[in-house]
């Protein structure tokens, strides 16, 4: 079976997320890092539904 790599997807869109907030706002360094926060999170999330369903 594909192994799945639902985290890292998640990271990788609270960094795109982060990246274009942080950059509208000035504050980068701040949004990035709350990005890749929440895309982990996300990304868990994801993750633990999917193996619910197994």
């Amino acid at each position: 079976m594909k192994k799945e790599h639902k985290p890292a997807i998640g990271i990788v869109l609270g960094v795109a997320i982060g990246t274009a907030i942080g950059v509208a706002t000035g504050q980068l360094a701040i949004w990035l890092s709350v990005g890749i926060a929440i895309g982990a999170a996300l990304g868990v999330t994801m993750n633990s539904k999917n193996n619910d369903k197994d």
